[in-house]
């Protein structure tokens, strides 16, 4: 089965054709960053803008680099939700306008579910059930996949996503949007412990996580530093902000795994790419006998491919949309 997958949440214009949820025909993404860097985070309106220039094109793309016409479509997935509105509505129109010219399914995909998915492209032997640690840009949470589409919240951010935080912490530390890639490169410069920044502990809620704090103990030292005139070692800043994001993330993947019983997991998102996190995932399943599966950065930041994957899964479960599909801004991973 092929489909043509759609991925616009945010500032990635994605398309894709997945053949059977596991195998990669073509993946065309089409990025805004550089255009978004100009005002150091995305603009939802250019954003939007942008993905009208470019969704027409890269769905060219994509056909032709996977070798495939119309008739070889069996269905469209696209993301739905969750993301910036106006972006997603983009995406989701046209893929409305393209299952309806077609007379194929729609298949709607939450976008979180797309990038636990892209370790089904990654791995073909991975199978539900594991435990997913989902850490983007704008989510980070842990999942229960019980099923491929039977997924349980065990716990998540309560204010801001990872993703974010790493973007804002990078902006103050004077590195460019995104912010991901360039304090990862910066943290590496470092051992750190320079720096001491806050924990967080959520009462009555063990797996939950919060960043707000973190990310303004971040901008409050650089601003300080800024303001006095005293030395701020941006390299130990960007490493010790670093393993305290990571110190949110990984203990509670492992105490979840526990607590669930499962003893594999997945890490989807832009967040999984950072070198740090991987290392400290890979450390803490060893240590616990677990097995750990990351995947390719690649597939860790948006593409259709992975909605395309998630979208195999989700029409064998019988879940497809007519026209009346409407976008969500936000979107819980288990409605």
């Amino acid at each position: 089965m092929k489909i043509l997958a759609f991925e616009s949440s945010c500032d990635e214009t994605a398309a894709a054709v997945v053949e059977d949820g596991r195998k990669i025909l073509s993946d065309v993404v089409a990025s805004q960053a550089g255009m978004h860097a100009l005002y150091g985070g995305v603009v939802p309106e250019i954003a939007s803008r942008k993905h009208v220039e470019a969704i027409a094109g890269i769905t060219e793309q994509a056909l032709r680099e996977a070798g495939c016409t119309r008739a070889d479509i069996d269905a469209v997935a696209v993301t739905y939700a969750p993301g910036l509105i106006g972006a997603v509505l983009v995406g989701l129109s046209f893929a409305k306008s393209v299952a309806y010219a077609w007379g194929v399914p729609l298949i709607p995909v939450h976008h979180v579910r797309g990038h636990i998915a892209a370790n089904y492209l990654a791995f073909p032997e991975l199978e539900p059930p594991f435990l997913a640690l989902a850490i983007s840009g704008g989510n980070t949470l842990i999942a229960d996949v019980r099923d491929y589409t039977e997924l349980k919240i065990l716990g998540a951010t309560r204010d801001d996503a990872a993703g974010e935080c790493f973007d804002k912490a990078a902006r103050v530390l004077g590195l460019p949007y995104p912010g991901g890639k360039p304090m990862d490169e910066l943290a590496q410069q470092s051992r750190g412990g320079v720096y001491h920044l806050p924990g967080t502990h959520v009462s009555g809620a063990e797996l939950d996580m919060s960043f707000s704090g973190l990310k303004t103990a971040v901008v409050n030292l650089a601003h300080h530093a800024q303001q006095t005139g005293q030395p701020l070692d941006r390299a130990a800043l960007a490493r010790d902000f670093t393993d305290a994001v990571s110190a949110e993330l990984v203990p509670r993947a492992i105490r979840a795994a526990e607590l669930s019983g499962r003893t594999v997991i997945a890490a989807a998102g832009g967040v999984a790419a950072n070198s740090v996190i991987r290392g400290d995932l890979q450390r803490a399943c060893r240590e616990k006998g677990y097995r750990l599966y990351l995947p390719p950065l690649s597939l860790c930041g948006d593409n259709g491919a992975m909605i395309g994957a998630q979208g195999y899964y989700e029409y064998l479960a019988g879940h497809t949309a007519g026209m009346e599909l409407n976008a969500y801004a936000t979107r819980e991973i288990d409605e």
